[in-house]
Formats: structure tokens, C-alpha cells, sequence
């Protein structure tokens, strides 16, 4: 359908703008054609909503002719021989105007002044056909832009979804070929370990599954998946694994990436505590610091294998989410102090 007839205000602008050149046509013909003032309004308002509508064929003349891909000479000259043919029709609709005014009112309208101003009425016809045609190529290039704009936005949503989930499917793997393993040690030593973890992975996995599928979960959720996977851990390591949280009232209403803290819990337990033989403590701690979220984690280290930049894939696929999810409103800062592996994520609250 032709753009300007999809929206009923949009029509009436449209046909109030042609009000200008109706009422310019009644001054040219009541100065040249001596025309009475109220036969030329007459005459006038009427024809122009009648162009005004024949004119909205320059729309799809400029659609078979678009400025770019199409040669300049060949759209000129298709342009003004549909502007000829319409104000040629035009011009026949204008005397059987004229001939019925005359017909209704003897005087007011005589068609013999009106067939005299054929000049007139076809150079002013065709002028405006062809003002209608730069402003539909307007409107069309409008448009090609709205449409290209909105293509563009499709895409970069499409590829930031296949980036998310993309980045999603490199951290469940590695969680699962890991606990696989350790569930494979353990059937020799221990079945009744063995059994529980298969268990308790299950339940890990439904879960992470479930929350994978969404864009933000609950602080309180994110910290439930990691409890299940320590608890996992727990089974591996016994007591060389030891858990503490410090969970700061209003904290656990934020809205967090899902997934987002098992590869700093996992590094922690796999490059940290794995490590020594005595094993250690991890410290996951929340925290509001004005309009922000920190998260704490904090494991101790063999100072000999310590990589203090933190370039590890499980530290760039974080912060890869966060750029994409926050843009410079989150970070992932990695330290070591006192022996310890800290990495503090900053995020922006949303509840």
C-alpha cells in the first residue's frame, strides 16, 4: 500500500498541503483567465484534491525508478512523461469540472476562460507531478533508511545472542568433562562418592540449563549454582576444601549474567586450592557500593604458579560477557594479596 494512504493523519496533511498551490492556482486563473474570485476557488480546491490523488502515482513511478542502480537520463524522462500523461488527464478532469460548475451555476465557472488557461494548467500540472516525485523519492529514502537501521539492530541482537550462548557453551564443557573425570577417579575409590556426585552433578546440570536459557537471573540463584558446584567440589577434595560466604543484606534481589561466577569459582578450586596440599579456604563475599555490586572471591595460591594478569580462557570468556552485557559499566579486576588469588567483579545493580 502507498505509504501515505496507510495512516488517515497522513493523508489529511498530505491533502492539506496541496491547499497552497489550489489556492495559488485560483489567484494565477482570476489574474490571467479573469476569472471571478469565487468561480476560481471553486474551480480550484476541488481539481487540486483531484491532482492531489493523481500525483500519488509519482510513488510508484520513483519505485520503478530509484535514484541509485538506475540510469539518471532514464528516470528523468520516465518522471516528466508520467507528469505529461498525468497532467494531460488532469486537464481533461479540469474542463469536465468546469463544464459541470457551469452547468450548476451559469457564470461562475465558464469553461471557454478555463480551455484558454491550458498552458497554464498544464505547466502548473506538470510542475507539481513532478514536486510530488522528489518528495515520495524522499519518503522512499526515509524508509530505505528506517528499514536498514532496523536490519542492522536485528543483526547485532542476533549476533550478541550468538555470542552470549556461544560463550555459554565454552564454560558448561569444561565444568563437565572436569567433573566426569573426577567422577571416574572416584568409582575406584569410593562408589558411594562417586554415586553422590553423580547425583548432585545431575542436579547441577538441570539447573544450568535452565538458567543458561535466560539473559539475567537473581544474585540468589547464581550463588545457588555455585553452592551445588562447590558441593561437588567437596566430594573430590574432603576437607581440603573449605567455604565460606559473606552475603550482604539486598544483595541477593540483583540481577546477574547466569553463569557468570562458576569460572572464577572453578579457577579457584582447579589453579588455587588443587594446588596445595593442605588445601584452603574459598571466600565468596557480596557487597553494595553505591549504585554498584561487588562480588569477592578469594583463594589462596602456590606463589609458583600464580598468574597474576589473569589471562586464563575461563577470566577472558567473563569478561568478554560483561563488555557485552554492560559495556565499561562492569569489571573483572584480578589481584593477589597475602598469598591469595582475589578476582572483585563490579557490576551495575539491577534488581
Amino acid at each position: 500500500m502507498h505509504p501515505i494512504l496507510r495512516d488517515r493523519r497522513t493523508l489529511a496533511l498530505y491533502l492539506l498541503a496541496w491547499l497552497a498551490p489550489g489556492l495559488m492556482l485560483a489567484a494565477l486563473l482570476a489574474t490571467t483567465a479573469k476569472a471571478s474570485w469565487t468561480g476560481a476557488v471553486c474551480f480550484s480546491l476541488p481539481a487540486m484534491v483531484v491532482y492531489a490523488f493523481m500525483s500519488l502515482s509519482a510513488w510508484y513511478v520513483c519505485r520503478a525508478f530509484p535514484l541509485q542502480g538506475t540510469n539518471l537520463a532514464k528516470t528523468l524522462s520516465s518522471l516528466f512523461f508520467a507528469a505529461l500523461l498525468s497532467s494531460a488527464l488532469w486537464f481533461l478532469a479540469c474542463f469536465a469540472w468546469a463544464s459541470g460548475l457551469e452547468w450548476m451555476e451559469p457564470g461562475l465557472a465558464p469553461r471557454e476562460r478555463y480551455q484558454d488557461s491550458l498552458p497554464l494548467l498544464a505547466s502548473f500540472g506538470v510542475g507539481l507531478f513532478l514536486i510530488a516525485a522528489a518528495v515520495h523519492y524522499l519518503i522512499e529514502s526515509l524508509e530505505s533508511g528506517r528499514r536498514t537501521e532496523r536490519n542492522a539492530l536485528e543483526l547485532r541482537v542476533l549476533a550478541r545472542d550468538a555470542e552470549l550462548r556461544a560463550l555459554r557453551a565454552q564454560i558448561d564443557p569444561h565444568f563437565l568433562f572436569n567433573s566426569l573425570n573426577s567422577i571416574s577417579a572416584l568409582t575406584s575409590t569410593d562408589s558411594a562418592a562417586a554415586r553422590t556426585m553423580t547425583l548432585m552433578l545431575a542436579d547441577f546440570l538441570r539447573l544450568s540449563m535452565n538458567y543458561g536459557a535466560l539473559d539475567v537471573i537473581r544474585l540468589e540463584q547464581e550463588i545457588g549454582l555455585v553452592l551445588r558446584f562447590l558441593d561437588i567440589e567437596k566430594v573430590r577434595f574432603g576437607n581440603r576444601l573449605t567455604v565460606k560466604t559473606e552475603i550482604a543484606e539486598g544483595t541477593l534481589s540483583a540481577q546477574v549474567p547466569p553463569l557468570l561466577l562458576q569460572p572464577l569459582v572453578e579457577n579457584a578450586v582447579n589453579h588455587g586450592i588443587a594446588g596445595l596440599p593442605e588445601g584452603g579456604l574459598l571466600l565468596l563475599r557480596t557487597e553494595m557500593h553505591g549504585a554498584s555490586l561487588r562480588i569477592t572471591i578469594r583463594n589462596p595460591v602456590d606463589p609458583q604458579r600464580i598468574n597474576p594478569r589473569g589471562t586464563g580462557k575461563g577470566l577472558h570468556i567473563v569478561r568478554q560477557r560483561l563488555e557485552r552485557m554492560y559495556g565499561s559499566g562492569g569489571s573483572l579486576d584480578i589481584q593477589e594479596t597475602g598469598g591469595d588469588f582475589v578476582a572483585l567483579l563490579t557490576l551495575p545493580i539491577h534488581s
